[in-house]
């Protein structure tokens, strides 16, 4: 009996240690701004684009970098792309090439502690970045609320989600995104108590079900990483006039996989802003 209760003990205290290490670093199972690296590796030019380095400031004092790529029609909708949890802005340059070539601009960025951008990152903090390019398109560069597309791929779905709550945008676009991180978690580390545990909630699903602006919902079968159900639940959470897209391909590199099929898809979406009142897709 000794001997079992021992082993219970030091089992206990392992599991005890392990609860403590996962609600101390949170931040480092769900921000990946050195992985590939911080550097910026390449510049629109290396894909043919002229673009504009741009920096602009948080209202809790956060300096962003970014790249702001123009259109050659001046009424042309402007994507604010909200990127994934890993990497920077250089390692979007597949989803740069494919907004630009539906004829929109598209301004990247990095959230706080990502690329250039100063800081270090944390939810409310990705929430004041995407914020503060809102008010950069808007109020510094004066294009209108009604010509800007909000669009997060992954974790930048919920921050694309969480920027429409506030604003008024064209329209949201959410590629690969989980219905929260308490969710997402349950799935990977189902013997932690982990909706008790997690400091994080990004909840995609309940941010999109107070959307009013048209959505455009995309996600894969095959994504390994964030479940079909989670895309499939933030579309029907969505509640203003949707779409739903189902691509090909793992969760990196599913919009390339998908080809045309993404790029008409996008392409048809974007075509129905400038028609009002187009109705509701059932996806």
């Amino acid at each position: 009996m000794r001997t079992l209760l021992s082993v219970v003990l030091t089992l206990a205290a392992f599991y005890a240690l392990l609860l403590a290490l996962v609600w101390l670093m949170q931040s480092r199972l769900i921000y990946f701004p050195n992985m590939p690296g911080r550097e910026l590796t390449a510049t629109p030019v290396d894909i043919g684009l002229a673009y504009e380095d741009v920096a602009f400031a948080t209202a809790d004092g956060v300096r962003l970098h970014g790249w702001l790529v123009a259109t050659a029609e001046a009424d042309a909708p402007v994507v604010l792309f909200c990127h994934g949890n890993a990497g920077n802005i250089s390692h979007r340059l597949e989803w740069l090439e494919i907004l630009h070539g539906l004829g929109v601009g598209v301004l990247l960025f990095d959230y706080r502690g990502y690329g250039r951008s100063t800081g270090a990152p944390d939810e409310a903090g990705t929430y004041e970045d995407a914020a503060a390019a809102w008010r950069f398109l808007t109020r510094e560069r004066g294009i209108a609320p009604d010509r800007i597309i909000v669009m997060g791929e992954s974790l930048g779905g919920a921050i694309a989600a969480h920027l429409a709550t506030s604003t008024r945008p064209a329209a949201l676009i959410l590629a690969s995104t989980f219905t929260s991180v308490p969710d997402l978690a349950a799935r990977y580390y189902w013997y932690l108590p982990v909706r008790l545990l997690s400091r994080f909630e990004y909840r995609t699903a309940q941010y999109v079900a107070q959307v009013e602006a048209p959505t455009l919902v995309m996600h894969s079968r095959d994504d390994e990483i964030v479940p079909f159900s989670h895309g499939r639940q933030v579309f029907e959470r969505a509640r203003g006039a949707k779409q739903f897209v189902e691509l090909a391909g793992d969760h990196n590199g599913g919009f390339l996989v998908s080809g045309a099929m993404l790029t008409d898809a996008l392409r048809r979406f974007v075509a129905t802003l400038r028609q009002p009142g187009a109705p509701q897709q059932p996806g």
